[in-house]
């Protein structure tokens, strides 16, 4: 049998060519559309976006990003640049396609959020709150249900929206802030401007911290009311909520939740693997925490962390409280008799602290530092022991120095804080490395609390 063997010239031949050729190609596509696709906003979030107003935008990078590509035509037909019939041909091609899908995606989006809408807060009572909290309660293809308006200043009540709808008027930082938390709220809507009203203002970095998106949302149309107006760049409106002009804020830049040089990327690393590798474990917990306890197998409550800033924090349900007030300032439930054997098990075990993996991968925590604690107890704690509210100088952790040394559950809070405090100013890569070697060797000798 003679074997056969393509000429230089033939089909074939350059094949590999030709395989390279495309992934040089993609990757030059997406060099060029990802940085300037998010520079057109078109990867954040919107209250009601459409594939057909996204158009303008998705055509002229596309284009751009095409025409880069074309800079490389050597990889694609030996050397002679592609005509302008095929450059075009594949600008438009891109183009629908990329407005299809995003048109698929939007409308996923939407009908998601009609499910399963997100809890927010509208801030501003009055006729202007009155009217965006109705017209999200009737539209919930925008995906939020309000679940409180807030005045700040003003008395505590219930707002009336529409024939037997109202919700809680809260008016104080700490009600807004265990509001927003019980509530797990993820969007906060103004319709106060924050640029003119200072006690708006005072409000914005509250629900940043709270890793709330913030929508400034002016109440009437410009032509009646031209100071309701809430401009984008350039002076135009962006988007609306049922007509309504409407903004979302940028929160500021969270360096301060980068911790040393080089935790915050131990943080991630050991995160994302752990919760890869504990799945199995977080089903099985969750599964059980849902047949023995019933609903709401995540914990949520708020805590003190870097800087002072609260957070919220999740852990696995291990006891119900009777209220808010037993959860804000009871000290230890280890020996609580309403707690079931699947609870004493989780936290004998630590693993209803596993949750808080995601606290970590979301910056609100790092995997060593110094515990978190609730508001009640780190104002009392403050005033008690000196040197307690220094602790704050360093992003909150799931273990610690202090806890490795056996201290956790009812023990010397002063111990605690020096504890916490040696380890902030002697604090290496190696120390947290050494720190979570011994975390994980008492659990596995069952050193819950």
């Amino acid at each position: 049998m003679t074997a056969v063997t393509a000429a230089p010239g033939a089909p074939g031949a350059g094949g590999g060519e030709g395989v390279l050729a495309a992934a040089v190609l993609c990757a030059v596509l997406l060099a060029v559309l990802v940085p300037l696709n998010a520079r057109a906003g078109l990867y954040r979030i919107a209250l009601a976006p459409t594939a057909l107003g996204e158009l303008p935008a998705l055509l002229g990078r596309t284009a751009a990003a095409w025409c880069a590509a074309a800079a490389i035509p050597a990889a694609i037909r030996e050397g002679n640049a592609p005509g302008w019939t095929l450059l075009v041909a594949a600008v438009a091609a891109h183009t629908a396609l990329a407005c299809v899908a995003r048109g698929a995606v939007h409308l996923a989006r939407r009908r998601a959020g009609r499910r399963r809408p997100r809890s927010a807060l509208v801030i501003g009572t009055g006729e202007a709150g009155r009217r965006v909290t109705t017209a999200l309660y009737e539209h919930p293809e925008y995906g939020m249900r309000p679940v409180g308006v807030v005045e700040p200043g003003g008395e505590p009540a219930d707002a009336a929206l529409a024939e037997g709808v109202s919700v809680p008027v809260l008016t104080g930082r700490e009600d807004i802030v265990r509001a927003a938390i019980q509530n797990a709220v993820r969007d906060a809507v103004f319709t106060r401007d924050p640029g003119t009203d200072p006690e708006a203002a005072a409000l914005v970095p509250v629900f940043t911290d709270l890793d709330c998106t913030v929508w400034v949302v002016g109440a009437a149309s410009p032509a009646a009311h031209p100071a309701a107006a809430v401009p984008g760049a350039g002076g135009r409106t962006v988007e609306h909520l049922w007509g309504f002009p409407c903004r979302r804020l940028d929160p500021r830049p969270r360096h301060h939740r980068a911790g040393p040089r080089g935790k915050r990327a131990l943080d991630v690393a050991v995160a994302a693997a752990a919760l890869l590798a504990a799945a199995p474990v977080l089903l099985a917990c969750a599964l059980a925490v849902r047949i023995a306890d019933g609903p709401g197998v995540i914990f949520r409550q708020e805590r003190i962390g870097l800087g002072g800033r609260p957070f919220t924090v999740l852990k696995f349900r291990t006891l119900r409280p009777r209220d808010e007030h037993e959860s804000a300032t009871r000290w230890n439930v280890a020996d609580d008799r309403r707690m079931s054997t699947v609870g004493h098990v989780l936290r004998r075990t630590s693993l209803d602290e596993l949750p808080q993996l995601f606290n970590v991968l979301r910056g609100d925590m790092s995997l060593v530092g110094p515990r978190p604690e609730r508001p009640y107890f780190v104002q009392h704690f403050s005033r008690l022991h000196p040197g307690y509210a220094a602790r704050h100088r360093m992003p909150a952790g799931i273990t610690g120095l202090a806890q490795v040394h056996g201290l956790r559950g009812d023990t010397s809070i002063e111990d605690r804080a020096r504890f916490d405090n040696h380890y902030i100013e002697t604090w290496s890569l190696w120390q947290d490395v050494s720190i979570l070697l011994r975390t994980a060797g008492s659990v596995l000798r069952l050193g819950g609390s």
